[in-house]
């Protein structure tokens, strides 16, 4: 297939290529597009052919849910079944952003969409391009990231080309995401509020408007309950490491490390921060990548994906990544280095 990338103005998108876009998600094709997030891979999310498509084109395996992207709330009107008042408090709050509501779906949506549950995953992106292409097809779009299954997701339009060329018909491509990491995937269904991925909105914003939140550990055993649960994401083709502990530690670790990979003839790639990376030039690895200051997290969420795949393209064998505080985004970035390193993680 003939892959067509279109660069479009991420504040004042242009009206002729969302039509494009539109055009082609009406006809039951994919389309690839920007949000604050990562870059989605849409469909009519009311098309279970479209949608099949989605799976096919990323080899997503089939248990594992769409989640649903719309403009406005009449549009999640049509496919919520009820609203809870705790979902009706994160409408208020954090809508258009990056959270997405779990909640109980009407017949409308196709079984493929939800991987057969009763509840829907549904979203309101804040990026213009996303709103304005959905507000264009006039129909929900099901979207998740527009990256091969299993590897780090695409948080900008290069990141797609390399992934989706030849896969689908059009590419968006407005640059780099804002955010950098999926939203916030909260169970608002009913009960107390669970956050099944942790993301761009933290659990402790959540509480500051709902109260009692808690977090949900995903089921090796069981069909994920929402996208991003159950299989392993974000993982780079080479071994990774994962440390934590104080950065003194983590400096002395790094090096016995990167020396311990070369004596294997190992590419050696290190995710650093910042106060840590000047410590670590000395010991030469292939690839030094600064996620960001450790009083930042905001700019790791955003450079962390960057960093696993240019990992991936520059061909490292192994992978030094440094771990951060769980706390507010923190979780996040801790919850896709945890993926990515299949859990293996060094407390030193």
């Amino acid at each position: 297939m003939l892959t067509k990338r279109s660069y479009i103005d991420g504040v004042n998108p242009e009206a002729e290529l969302l039509r494009e876009g539109a055009e082609w998600l009406r006809a039951g094709e994919l389309v690839a597009f920007p949000t604050e997030t990562v870059y989605g891979l849409g469909a009519n999310a009311l098309d279970a052919s479209a949608c099949a498509k989605i799976y096919e084109a990323k080899g997503r395996p089939q248990d594992n849910p769409l989640i649903v992207h719309v403009c406005n709330r009449a549009m999640a009107d049509s496919l919520v079944a009820f609203w809870t008042p705790e979902a009706e408090l994160c409408v208020q709050h954090f809508w258009p952003g990056p959270l997405t509501l779990v909640m109980s779906k009407t017949t409308k949506l196709p079984e493929i969409v939800t991987a057969g549950l009763v509840n829907v995953a549904i979203r309101m992106p804040s990026h213009p391009v996303a709103l304005r292409l959905i507000e264009e097809t006039g129909l929900p779009i099901a979207a998740p990231s527009a990256n091969l299954s299993g590897k780090p997701s695409p948080t900008s339009g290069s990141h797609v080309w390399r992934d989706m060329k030849g896969k689908i018909p059009l590419i968006l491509d407005s640059g780099t995401c804002l955010v950098g990491l999926e939203s916030t995937v909260l169970d608002v269904s009913g009960g107390i509020p669970t956050i099944l991925r942790p993301g761009g909105i933290s659990r402790e914003q959540l509480e500051e408007v709902l109260g009692e939140v808690q977090v949900d550990a995903p089921s090796e055993t069981q069909a994920p309950k929402a996208p991003g649960m159950k299989y392993r994401h974000y993982a780079p083709k080479g071994e990774m490491i994962l440390m934590m502990g104080s950065p003194e530690r983590i400096i002395q670790r790094m090096g016995r490390e990167i020396q311990k990979g070369h004596a294997r003839l190992k590419k050696v790639g290190v995710l650093c921060s910042l106060e840590v990376a000047p410590f670590l030039h000395n010991q030469f690895p292939e690839l030094l990548f600064v996620l960001g200051s450790k009083n930042r997290p905001e700019e790791i969420a955003s450079n962390l994906f960057e960093g696993l795949r240019l990992c991936d393209e520059r061909g490292m064998d192994l992978i030094l990544a440094e771990g951060v505080e769980e706390r507010g985004l923190g979780t996040a970035i801790m919850n896709r280095l945890q993926k990515a390193s299949g859990k293996l993680t060094l407390n030193i």
